[in-house]
């Protein structure tokens, strides 16, 4: 459970990241360098919520499956 709150806070984390990356980069402020510098920061972050986000959806559909499986039975059974 604490690793799941700790999964859920990283991404969280990393979602504010990256927004503020975007908001950097829409200002047209930066320098190149550092334009570029926080692209690169913003595609790995991007990633990672990716990733997660993928391993989440994964483990719903995990679960669901296991919740249909159970009503089918049960439907099974009653019939």
């Amino acid at each position: 459970m604490a690793e799941s709150k700790a999964k859920r806070l990283n991404l969280e984390k990393a979602m504010g990241e990256l927004e503020d990356i975007v908001e950097q980069l829409e200002t047209g402020d930066l320098p190149l360098d550092k334009s570029l510098q926080q692209f690169e920061r913003g595609v790995k972050l991007s990633r990672e919520c990716q990733s997660a986000l993928e391993k989440a959806e994964q483990k719903v559909a995990l679960l669901m499956g296991d919740e249909l499986r159970a009503f089918d039975a049960q439907d099974a059974d009653s019939d």
